[in-house]
């Protein structure tokens, strides 16, 4: 599995390839976890599209994500082009309600820069890192 940060102003893009089992469960929490303080909330922008395989791992993920965010009181996960079978595993476990749904990365971050009152001309990552391991 390879996970791609992208640390923007207003939210944290994360970008997973490959296999999302057990131990890429591991990978991608400590990477959330890596990345949490990065933005103020924090608002997660989680590109999924590109996994090849996933199981229950990607949904222990995101409800780590959210009863972090429960118990802070504040945060946002956006999930950019989910597939039909990531979306009806999320109804199915009613954590569908919990995340926003977007189609594009691009159009996600410069609505959260719009809507924040930035002036609207892009921004270049300040920091970026992609985690460690094998690639597809």
């Amino acid at each position: 599995m390879r996970i791609e940060t992208i640390r923007h102003l207003h939210c944290t893009v994360l970008r997973a390839r490959g296999e999302l089992d057990h131990a890429g469960r591991v990978r991608f929490s400590a990477c959330v976890n890596a990345v949490w303080d990065w933005t103020a909330g924090p608002v997660l922008v989680l590109d999924l599209a590109d996994l090849d395989f996933y199981d229950s791992s990607v949904i222990g993920v995101l409800a780590m994500a959210m009863q972090r965010m429960e118990e802070q009181g504040s945060g946002r996960i956006i999930l950019v082009r989910p597939s039909d079978h990531l979306l009806s595993v999320l109804r199915l476990t009613d954590l569908l309600s919990r995340v926003e749904l977007r189609e594009s990365v691009e159009e996600t971050v410069a609505e959260l820069m719009l809507r924040s009152g930035a002036d609207g001309s892009p921004t270049s990552p300040r920091s970026r890192f992609t985690a460690p391991g094998p690639s597809p």
